[in-house]
């Protein structure tokens, strides 16, 4: 297992495109989930919660994608609605973060949204603790309410993101990262 501050050094996204199989195990998947419920939650919320996509269930949600990219694009090409069907299956593993807001005095909602994505990082950096490749992505269906509604999600909920984790199938280079003179201000 690589040093902590090393792996967070070091730590970069892999493209599900650039990933294979097998994914993790029963066990490391309870690893990682354990470790995406371990961040920051003022309040003890919970304001967010996971959805497993491993197997058929990738197909079946590409299914929905699909079904739902082709009614909004009706003039859409098979190849294009292939490409939608096809969205959750390069990767042997997805893990949908949800993200849920509940009223509270004393934590406003952007919080608990922070949360969620703070949820989402942490099974990135586990997955990648763990020797996979790991991406969080979202794109257009991530934002729709008829996919969403698909998926299984509430009408308050959103999807944070899509983690992506699966073998890394051939090394790839890390991008430029910013100078920290660039972002760093001091009061």
């Amino acid at each position: 297992m690589p040093d902590a501050i090393e792996l967070l050094k070091t730590r970069r996204s892999v493209k599900p495109r650039e990933m294979s199989g097998p994914g993790p195990s029963p066990s490391e998947l309870d690893t990682i989930l354990t470790i995406g419920a371990r961040v920051p939650d003022h309040g003890k919320l919970s304001p967010w919660r996971f959805i497993i996509f491993e197997g058929d269930a990738r197909l079946r949600a590409g299914e929905v994608i699909a079904s739902v990219f082709a009614k909004k694009n009706p003039n859409a090409s098979p190849a294009d609605i292939e490409i939608e069907k096809r969205r959750l299956t390069d990767a042997p593993l997805v893990i949908g973060v949800v993200s849920l807001t509940r009223q509270h005095p004393k934590v406003p909602p952007w919080e608990q949204e922070l949360s969620a994505g703070a949820s989402a990082m942490n099974i990135v950096t586990a997955a990648t603790a763990l020797g996979y490749g790991a991406c969080w992505l979202t794109g257009w269906f991530a934002f729709d309410r008829d996919v969403l509604d698909g998926l299984g999600l509430k009408a308050d909920e959103k999807l944070a993101g899509l983690i992506h984790i699966g073998k890394v199938a051939k090394p790839n280079e890390d991008r430029p990262r910013p100078v920290l003179s660039d972002i760093v201000t001091r009061f």
